[in-house]
């Protein structure tokens, strides 16, 4: 089970994440609404960190996207907004960066209109629908993945908390194409800060099963 972190954005609290967790994927969100908000902070700094680094893109442009990728020695791109079928491919076309696409679930979930992207990205990312894009803190009915039809793997998020690994494994159980988890606001001291103490102890329960 991979463990994605995101929201990261004081080196120092990176720094101690890596060494005493080791996350397999280390988040920065480069969308400007957010009270996480990354991308004030030098490219150069971040490019050095020895972990995969994605950067979460809320509808922003491909140049964007792209110059971050270069700035910040990003491997995976998130989008995590509105974006299209025809955006993820020129992303895809244009550079050789893995793509996450994040789907926000409320009640339900139209499987259909994922199979186009699927050529196209690394996984899937199912979080909870809100109006600032994520961050919420508040999970979705996880029950609504059991009916997931699809065969690209896919990342969970939405409300993820200390106590969540044993609902984590008992969904994997049941749907195997879920092979990771992505973390944020539960885990945090305030914005941006991560409680590493908090971190360990859920990566420790998820990774004992």
């Amino acid at each position: 089970m991979q463990v994605k972190v995101c929201g990261m954005r004081e080196p120092e609290n990176i720094q101690t994440l890596i060494r005493e967790v080791g996350p397999d994927l280390m988040g920065m969100i480069f969308y400007p609404k957010s009270s996480r908000y990354a991308g004030e902070k030098e490219g150069q700094e971040f490019s050095s960190f020895p972990v995969s680094k994605v950067g979460v893109f809320v509808n922003a442009s491909l140049e964007e996207v792209l110059g971050t990728v270069n700035d910040y020695g990003l491997s995976f791109v998130q989008l995590h907004g509105d974006e299209d079928l025809k955006f993820v491919k020129k992303l895809h076309q244009q550079s050789a960066v893995k793509i996450i696409k994040v789907f926000r679930v409320e009640d339900q979930v139209n499987w259909k209109s994922l199979e186009p992207f699927e050529p196209y990205i690394e996984y899937f990312l199912f979080d909870t629908q809100t109006k600032m894009y994520g961050g919420s803190g508040r999970k979705f009915d996880w029950a609504l993945l059991e009916q997931y039809p699809l065969k690209k793997q896919f990342l969970l998020s939405g409300g993820i908390d200390e106590d969540s690994a044993s609902m984590i494994h008992a969904l994997a159980n049941k749907v195997p194409q879920l092979v990771g988890v992505d973390i944020n606001s539960k885990f945090e001291e305030s914005p941006g800060l991560k409680d590493i103490g908090k971190i360990r102890r859920f990566v420790e329960a998820l990774r004992e099963n």
